[in-house]
């Protein structure tokens, strides 16, 4: 039998591991090509031979997944394997739709086909929707397992956005390998706060040459998930996060769900500022699939340096990007600690947008008046320095998990926004660790 000829639709990421783990060195299947949606300046690249094996001397195309429709029919694929996360299940059926009636079979490929299984310990903390708190609660994971005296290193998902054969491995143990490896804001909002608790974190292409490097050198595997996807490599505790504010997301969004259905523990965040009956809502639809995952309630207190210094000014805040563009919410922590300290006015930036930030506003129009902190290559970094520039401001709130001043200039005085996990009750998430991993 022929190949089964096979487009694998994705965002750098979950699409390049499918093909790492299932395809590569599989003759059953041709890949003839990936598309790339969500992420700026992917498309019109290759996935590199060096990565794509003996199979694929020439490397695989890269296309925009505008050009679906034509490669379908001009490449006779058979097989269209849809491959990233962050999407609401009614979008992903008009796409299998779409795929059906060009004349290929639609495709989801689940846990068994592509996750890894470790020689060590993993815990996964995932999500339901991009901005539900994840980041917040792995590093509280983080810090327990290392006051357990563990060797931790959290491996993150994939955000491959430059040179795919220099980044197939990863390792970032300071802020110079932050540098070495010219990583953009998206990057370091989820490293730096890793390296800051003494954290080593993997990251890259090719997950299973990534997690066998981690397992040299530490005790256990964090596994650090991104944009609501599921995780690579096989959990011993799978955490899941859902979010009070987007209530009923936890049901409707690909593949949040499918987080919510293989959760062990449930960590909802943010019960500080969401209506509680919006919480409820969360736990009824979290019960009505999982009913015998653990239910953890927490806040995420926010802090910042001198809240007199937001009173009565007029602010522009800057959040975290992905949150507010494919993440669909249109404040975050940034926003919330100007209204609560104080401010007179929370400025609208896209006046003074320029560049690849203006075409951010124009590509989420749902957006809010706050600044994402976009920073996809050097380009659209420069033009969040010069958005900030021009903003009509007296201070800049930045919500960001990172100092943003180490990447762009930042000319006017600036309050950061930091927040950490706080645990609600019994059990803690210190309560569950030690009863799995106790020593």
């Amino acid at each position: 039998m022929n190949p089964i000829r096979t487009l694998i639709m994705g965002a750098a990421g979950r699409d390049f591991h499918n093909f790492n783990v299932f395809f590569r060195g599989n003759k059953d299947y041709k890949v003839v090509a990936f598309t790339a949606a969500q992420i700026p300046n992917i498309d019109g690249r290759k996935y590199p031979a060096v990565l794509a094996g003996e199979l694929y001397p020439e490397g695989i195309p890269i296309y925009d997944e505008s050009e679906l429709v034509r490669l379908i029919k001009d490449e006779n694929i058979e097989q269209v394997i849809f491959a990233y996360s962050d999407i609401p299940h009614e979008v992903v059926m008009h796409k299998a739709s779409l795929v059906n009636a060009t004349g290929a079979d639609f495709r989801l490929m689940g846990v068994n086909t592509t996750q890894v299984k470790s020689t060590k310990p993993v815990v996964s903390i995932c999500a339901v929707r991009t901005g539900c708190g994840k980041s917040q609660t792995t590093r509280r994971v983080s810090q327990i397992l290392i006051e357990m005296g563990y060797k931790v290193a959290a491996i993150r998902h994939p955000m491959p956005y430059g040179d795919l054969a220099k980044q197939a491995v990863q390792r970032f143990a300071t802020y110079a390998d932050l540098d070495k490896h010219e990583c953009t804001i998206e990057e370091r909002e989820e490293y730096e706060p890793h390296l800051d608790n003494g954290v080593i974190v993997y990251a890259g292409v090719d997950y299973e040459a990534i997690l066998r490097q981690a397992e040299q050198e530490v005790d256990i595997i964090l596994w650090d998930g991104g944009n609501n996807d599921f995780p690579f490599y096989v959990p011993d505790l799978q955490i899941v996060v859902p979010d009070p504010l987007r209530p009923g997301h936890e049901l409707t969004y690909y593949p949040g769900e499918t987080n919510a259905r293989l959760a062990d523990v449930f960590v909802i965040n943010k019960v500080d500022t969401a209506d509680y009956a919006n919480v409820l809502k969360v736990r009824e639809n979290l019960y009505s699939v999982n009913p015998n995952a653990i239910v953890i309630e927490a806040a995420s207190p926010l802090f910042v340096d001198d809240p007199e210094a937001i009173r009565g000014k007029r602010v522009l805040v800057i959040e975290d990007g992905p949150t507010l563009t494919h993440g669909g919410m249109t404040y975050g922590a940034g926003w919330v600690a100007a209204r609560r300290f104080g401010a007179a006015e929370i400025v609208d930036p896209r006046p003074f947008a320029v560049g690849t930030i203006k075409e951010t506003y124009e590509k989420y129009p749902g957006t809010g008046p706050i600044l994402p902190a976009m920073g996809y290559g050097k380009q659209m970094m420069k033009d969040l320095e010069k958005t900030i520039d021009r903003a009509d401001v007296d201070i800049i709130v930045s919500g960001t998990p990172i100092d943003i001043t180490r990447v762009v200039k930042v000319k006017k005085p600036m309050q950061r926004v930091r927040y950490e996990l706080q645990e609600i009750g019994v059990p803690t998430l210190s309560d569950i660790l030690h009863k799995k991993f106790a020593k």
